[in-house]
């Protein structure tokens, strides 16, 4: 009974999918958030009579019989659209609007990857993330600033108290990669890099390419909450429809057994 395995594999599928849209539903409010799809490929098929194939009266068989055995998942594509920009009004709260990454250097030396530009100041006056770990290249501001200012190319100056004219405190680089869906996740809204990313080209924000900065503003997840609420309905569909053909195969098992 072929049944009782395929409609596994479909039930099997439909739990990642699910699995799948609670994450996206629990982060709809996690800054920076990039949605995930799950994405399904069918498995292979027994060939019963190959298209094409000689007939025991020598016509050609114009389509042949295969019977597939199912579904396997294929990958869960993570959606780099932009999310919506939210006012804080906070100097520290930086958003990129195009395309591009911060860069954020972890204490072990490696480059990590984010959306999320909340941003705060440590004990030295470093700009660093949620986790303490210092933007790249790293901007320091005095402990006497009045005012901190970023402008969309991600030039960093500050108002000095006893000063009429803003110092220069750094420029902001952001990284791109030729194929962001290919970054990997580590948490706390933060990415790695993989061999499918290929290397990360870093700029100037506004440079050809690169997104701008928007300072005293967040970017939102992407998720679309009615959007994700039907998938969510459709999935619950689709798994009540597998479990139901298990529950056919078994009462033609049934059936077959009490002949």
């Amino acid at each position: 009974m072929r049944a009782l395995f395929t409609a596994a594999t479909g039930m099997d599928a439909q739990q990642l999918r699910i699995d799948t849209i609670a994450n996206n539903l629990a982060n709809v409010s996690t800054t920076g958030f990039k949605k995930n799809r799950a994405e399904f490929q069918d498995l292979f098929y027994e060939t019963l009579m190959a298209p094409g194939a000689q007939s025991a009266d020598g016509t050609t068989l114009p389509t042949g019989a295969q019977v597939g055995h199912g579904v396997k998942l294929g990958g869960i594509n993570r959606i780099f659209t932009q999310g919506t920009r939210t006012n804080t009004g906070r100097d520290f709260d930086l958003s990129i609007d195009g395309d591009g990454f911060f860069q954020i250097a972890e204490a072990g030396g490696e480059v990590l990857y984010t959306r999320d530009g909340s941003f705060h100041l440590d004990a030295d006056g470093n700009l660093v993330n949620d986790q303490g770990n210092q933007l790249e290249p790293n901007i320091q501001v005095p402990i006497d600033a009045i005012q901190v200012t970023v402008l969309q190319d991600g030039t960093v100056s500050a108002l000095v108290a006893g000063q009429s004219s803003p110092q220069n405190l750094g420029q902001l680089e952001i990284a791109r990669f030729q194929n962001p869906s290919g970054l990997r996740s580590v948490g706390g809204n933060l990415f790695v890099t993989s061999d499918s990313t290929g290397d990360a080209e870093t700029g100037t924000p506004g440079d050809t390419g690169f997104g701008t900065i928007a300072q005293g503003f967040l970017e939102s997840s992407n998720v679309n909450m009615a959007e994700e609420l039907v998938k969510m309905i459709l999935a619950q569909r689709a798994f009540e429809v597998n479990s139901r053909v298990i529950q056919a195969g078994d009462e033609m098992l049934q059936t077959a057994a009490n002949i």
